[in-house]
């Protein structure tokens, strides 16, 4: 039994390449699924009967849906990609911003993840914070400055 960077077995590396593996290769069929369908779906459109301006805003909104389904799956591939070559570099596991160990039930549930989970919630507060800043600095753009 090898042992590779930060202590961790050959065992173990082959699991966590085969857990990455299997999860890039389910996204990337549902993302050619989706693309498919979408193009095939695409082309009947054309052949189908004029649509009222209800239905026309359904199919808009469900196609919005599944553009948002397909974006997410790719930027989970992507993910996943980062996560293999920092497996391969022997960093995976290890949180970009404090070094520790990233808890192993964190992996298992997202196989991906780059950050541990007290460092996670810190930088979704920091987005957070900095989203009402941008909708409040955007208010006050959109309305003008208060007078006094």
């Amino acid at each position: 039994m090898n042992t590779l960077t930060h202590g961790m077995t050959d065992d173990r590396y082959q699991e966590l390449r085969r857990i990455l593996v299997e999860r890039r290769d389910e996204m990337a069929g549902a993302v050619q699924d989706k693309i498919r369908l979408a193009r095939s779906e695409g082309g009947q459109m054309s052949t189908r009967r004029v649509a009222d301006s209800n239905e026309n805003s359904e199919t808009d909104i469900q196609d919005d849906i599944e553009f948002a389904l397909i974006q997410m799956k790719a930027e989970t591939l992507t993910k996943i990609s980062a996560a293999l070559g920092r497996l391969a570099e022997g960093t995976y596991g290890y949180c970009y911003e404090c070094g520790d160990e990233i808890a192993e039930a964190r992996l298992r549930a997202l196989p991906f993840a780059a950050r541990c989970k007290d460092c996670e919630e810190v930088r979704e507060n920091e987005r957070n914070r900095e989203r009402v800043l941008e909708s409040r600095s955007k208010a006050v753009s959109l309305f003008g400055a208060p007078s006094i």
